[in-house]
């Protein structure tokens, strides 16, 4: 069972096998319409898509972050109509260094589904090294035994946003912000309305976790550079945030393969946040 990552070498051993399932998230935050596109394009042969907007963002009130998390009932229904049962191996990935990806990876573990892992590289690396590609949209694939998926939310994985209110006020939790450093200091804010970031967040922007390749740095160098950034915290302390709790699953996935289990992920992150401006918004540098 993979839970972290899975080799280009090793999926392309694996493309005709039906226990495993591969699943395409392509996406541009900025463009919504991307993804499907590229989609049909090219894809991994026998990956069936995902779509960031349709299936990973539940019902948005304004209020809730661009990425809301979807109702179990609309989980259930796309990962058993795209084949997800229990003991099967998912592989998930994209074409932006699995940014995306993450967010599903993500949350097929919040639903209890562990054989879950990413393409280390992402399209990019499996596009490099020439192996294969096709336009063509697989038929739904039914797994060696066809069950109904059932998902088992496990909220230990996730906090809300009271939690992170309360925490201005204590030491119990600490922020871990994905997005870019000029995002973060309130220099630029391409999406969301108010620029800056939440009071205490510390900056871990997601593309520090990957090498020139696309792939994933060692598990050695990442244990050290989540441990100079949180000290002696215990990873059940950590809650990682971003824009729209997409990201934030990058540092969430990497301190997983750092050995650093347990940390949380704040799902609304800053474009739920920055929606009342009763909370309190900070800019400058990491403090």
């Amino acid at each position: 069972m993979h839970t972290t990552l899975v080799s280009t070498s090793e999926l392309e051993a694996q493309l005709h096998d039906p226990a495993w399932l591969l699943l395409d998230c392509q996406h541009d935050l900025l463009d919504h319409a991307f993804g499907r596109a590229a989609y049909a394009r090219e894809h991994i042969p026998h990956a069936h898509f995902v779509s960031m907007e349709d299936d990973m963002a539940g019902k948005k009130t304004g209020s809730n972050g661009r990425h809301p998390l979807p109702t179990l009932e609309s989980l259930e229904s796309l990962f058993s109509r795209l084949g997800v049962s229990s003991g099967r191996q998912v592989v998930v990935y994209d074409q932006a260094q699995n940014n995306y990806a993450g967010r599903v990876w993500w949350t097929l573990r919040y639903l209890g589904h562990r054989s879950v892992a990413v393409l280390d590289g992402a399209l990019g690396k499996w596009k490099s090294e020439g192996r294969p590609l096709t336009s063509e949209v697989p038929a739904p694939t039914l797994p060696p035994t066809p069950t109904e998926f059932r998902g088992q939310p496990n909220d230990a994985l996730h906090v809300v946003v009271e939690s992170i209110v309360a925490s201005l006020r204590s030491t119990d939790l600490q922020l871990i912000d994905a997005r870019t450093a000029e995002r973060y200091r309130g220099e630029a804010e391409p999406i969301d309305p108010v620029a800056g970031h939440i009071p205490g967040a510390l900056l871990r922007f997601w593309k520090d976790n990957i090498q020139a390749d696309g792939a994933f740095k060692s598990p050695d160098a990442l244990r050290a550079e989540f441990t100079k950034l949180l000290g002696d915290r215990d990873p059940s302390q950590v809650v990682h945030q971003c824009g729209s709790g997409v990201t934030a699953c990058h540092n969430l996935l990497a301190m997983e393969i750092a050995g650093l289990a347990g940390a949380k992920l704040y799902i609304g992150s800053w474009s739920e946040w920055c929606a009342d401006p009763k909370r309190p918004v900070a800019t400058g540098a990491t403090p």
